[in-house]
């Protein structure tokens, strides 16, 4: 036999490692949003018991493998070669798209992605053996009445978990409202009882019909008394969460909250693992059926692969051994942090900041859903309004979580429920499909999109759910070129793709870096007086360092021609930009929000100092990208006039920016009307460079376009220079109130100090 196929199957091995780490990242969100979300106990135990119920759930997961061997082709019309080469195709691009959706915190569907991938590559081969041989049809290769089960059973999902969600959310609420620690001294125990028992039914019960562990005898058993089965657990749960809440005073929600952690946990490696390395496995068996028939004398090239269809029974070692790699994924991997960000987010309970802007669409359903809202209002009666008004008056949340543990209890246990029917019925479910809708679903029904973040939420509902549409449609595509060009391609191909792979995975990692590290700079919150003090006075120095070093850089790339330089330039003012305008957009607001400073003077020229540095850095973009186009398209060069006059605006600048810095240095404010000086200094610069400009028009030394953007440099040197000296007389006047409150607070805690006498 030819060493590629084992070279083959060695590759498929590293993939479905490579692909259980990446498609963990992706799914951890799936079990963990509920956890996190409500903070029901610290990472590292929420971790603990997710990874318990993984590697339990690993061991279930064998009946599932069929999907990948033969739920969308014919495998006995394909040939060994076609097979490997099917199931080479499907990996490499598993692998890439999973990555790439982790890189942008989008959590897409591990399961559309390997079926849609199975259609693509099965087209792939199957069209390739149709030319080769120059007969059939691709009806006889493609098994389409399954895989159309199977599709319609995933996307029938995304329906049933956010109906399923909402109504079960809206009940939930109304037994016990948010202030549910009343009510729930009563009704915890049974509430305990049906949520844990729900949970034992189907992620236990249900899934052990898909165990390697478990004996025929012991399923029958089971399946014959599974209504006592089932009232057992129900009195059993209800007795045992009674005496954790009356006896030993335990909060049982984070019982069930924990409980339902790992049993999503479980449904999910006992539902997808087949995702990660069920092709893996179909292509070591597709192997072993090889080797044999050629150990006993037979030809690979005439060997057709009718085996695959035959029931399989997975080795424990395969799937416990997968089920480890995928624990230390959920503890490592920084990308599932990323993509459990994304949905907490948009579940979350009140304002904040929101990751997601608004779209015609999501703005369209809101004034539809508040037209509705309206109207059935006005026809409910006003005892019943006000009775679920007061079921739904929200209280504040214990740890400033983003919902309280009901809603996590209710997410978690219709999850499970949902995930492991589907994996008892062996219909592979989307895991990302359930658990989204059912916390959007459970949102809604929680009145947690409230007017000022209906219009966000739902456009980032909008752009999760076109994420999945555009992962069938990028899977499909994918996998068919990339199985079109290993068939024509042969051992070559195999190659090539696989150092694209390697490439693309390393691209990926480090714009996720990129991206992590601008995600983590829009949320900085400045919690003490003094860190604000000093970041501000650093920004300021940044601010102007960054000015005097535009107005260089630009002066010598227009003098020179130098693309190279203003492209740097571009660069490094676009960056500048989009900090200050993050600043105002996550940084503001909190901040003030968190450092309490009796001092609205004081906070207000905290305010000022963003803006200002804000309007500058806008300005130092629109000269550094009019520069650069400039050049760029290769007009004209600035005449030696127009350098000098621009290098009189640097040099105006150099001298204030000086002398200020040895002001903001020694903290001696008492020459700074030589600063405010600047404003009129450069109005009249600006008056008598504008002037210079028309003459040269009018002389004919300068062309159209050259007096164009000469013109629009100096007006924005003159803007910067009037921003700039608010910039500083806000500086000095929020450290003067500054040094004021301080020395205000100093006094008030000697006067606290002082023992007070009879």
């Amino acid at each position: 036999m030819d060493p590629i196929y084992l070279i083959i199957v060695i590759i498929l091995l590293g993939l479905a490692v490579m692909d259980l780490a990446v498609g963990v990242a992706n799914d951890a969100v799936n079990f963990l949003n509920s956890s996190i979300g409500s903070k029901v106990a610290p990472l590292w135990l929420i971790l603990t018991v997710a990874s318990l119920g993984v590697l339990i759930g690993s061991l279930f997961s064998s009946g599932m493998m069929e999907v990948a061997r033969s739920g969308v082709f014919h495998p006995e019309k394909l040939t060994f070669h076609a097979v490997m080469i099917l199931f080479l195709a499907v990996m490499l691009t598993d692998v890439v798209l999973l990555d790439v959706f982790n890189t942008f915190g989008l959590p897409t569907s591990t399961t559309v992605s390997l079926v849609f991938e199975l259609l693509g590559a099965a087209l792939a081969v199957s069209l390739f053996t149709i030319w080769s041989n120059d007969s059939g049809s691709l009806g006889e290769y493609i098994n389409s009445g399954k895989a159309l089960a199977i599709i319609s059973g995933i996307f029938i999902s995304i329906a049933i978990a956010f109906v399923f969600g909402s109504l079960i959310m809206y009940i939930s609420r109304l037994i016990f409202s948010f202030n549910y620690k009343k009510s729930f001294v009563y009704l915890g125990a049974v509430w305990g009882g049906i949520a844990l028992t729900a949970i034992t039914y189907f992620a236990i019960f249900k899934g052990l019909k898909g165990s390697v562990l478990v004996s025929e005898v012991f399923l029958d058993f089971l399946n014959n008394s599974m209504g006592k089965a089932i009232l057992y657990a129900f009195l059993g749960w209800t007795v045992l969460m009674a005496i954790f809440q009356f006896v030993f005073r335990v909060n049982i929600l984070k019982i069930i909250v924990l409980a339902g952690t790992a049993a999503l946990a479980l449904a999910f490696a006992g539902n997808d693992l087949v995702n990660f390395i069920g092709v893996f496995m179909a292509g070591m068996d597709s192997f072993t059926i090889a080797k044999d028939v050629v150990a006993s004398g037979g030809s690979i090239d005439t060997l057709y692969m009718g085996e695959l269809n035959k029931p399989v029974t997975a080795q424990w070692q395969w799937l416990f051994g997968a089920g480890i790699i995928m624990v230390l994924a959920l503890w490592f991997s920084k990308k599932s942090r990323t993509v459990t960000e994304t949905e907490v987010n948009l579940a979350r309970k009140g304002e904040g900041v929101e990751r997601f802007s608004s779209s015609a669409l999501s703005r369209s359903i809101v004034h539809g859903a508040m037209k509705i809202s309206k109207a059935i209002d006005k026809s409910t009666p006003p005892n019943v309004k006000e009775f679920l008004d007061k079921r739904f008056e929200p209280v504040a949340i214990e740890n400033n979580a983003s919902f309280d543990l009901i809603r996590a209890s209710v997410n978690l246990t219709i999850s499970a429920l949902l995930i492991s029917l589907g994996t008892s019925l062996k219909l592979p479910l989307s895991t990302t499909f359930v658990t989204f809708m059912v916390a959007m679903g459970t949102s809604l029904a929680d009145r947690a999109w409230g007017r000022e973040s209906a219009v966000y939420r739902i456009n980032g509902v909008l752009t999760v759910v076109s994420g999945w549409l555009l992962t069938a449609l990028v899977a499909l595509t994918a996998s068919l070129l990339v199985g079109l060009f290993l068939m024509w391609g042969g051992k070559i191909a195999i190659f090539v793709m696989l150092a694209l792979v390697g490439f693309l995975l390393f691209r990926s990692g480090k714009l996720h870096t990129k991206r992590k590290e601008k995600e983590e700079s829009k949320h900085v919150q400045l919690s003490s007086e003094k860190q604000l003090v000093a970041e501000c006075t650093s920004e300021v120095k940044t601010v102007l360092e960054a000015t005097l070093n535009t107005f260089s850089l630009t002066i010598d790339g227009l003098k020179n021609e130098n693309r190279k330089t203003m492209r740097n330039v571009v660069a490094e003012t676009n960056s500048l930009y989009e900090k200050y305008k993050d600043k105002r957009m996550y940084e503001v607001v909190p901040t003030i929000e968190t450092i309490q400073i009796s001092a609205l003077d004081l906070e207000q020229e905290y305010v000022q100092l963003v803006d200002y540095s804000f309007e500058i850095t806008k300005s130092l973009k629109a000269m550094a990208e009019s520069s650069y186009s400039y050049i760029d398209n290769n007009h004209t060069p600035f005449s030696k006039e127009q350098i000098e006059d621009l290098k009189q605006m640097y040099n105006a600048l150099t001298d204030s920016f000086g002398k200020f810095s040895l002001m903001l240095e020694s903290n001696d404010y008492s020459g700074f009307d030589q600063i405010t000086q600047l404003r009129d200094l450069m109005t009249d610069l600006y008056v008598k460079l504008t002037k210079r400009q028309i003459k040269r028009v009018k002389e004919n030394e300068t062309t159209t376009r050259g007096s164009i953007l000469f013109l629009n440099l100096i007006n924005e040197s003159k803007i910067i220079a009037l921003q700039s000296s608010n910039l500083m007389k806000s500086q000095r006047s929020f450290s003067q109130q500054y040094s004021k409150v301080a020395r205000e607070m100093s006094t008030a805690d000697i006067v606290k100090s002082i023992p007070l006498t009879m």
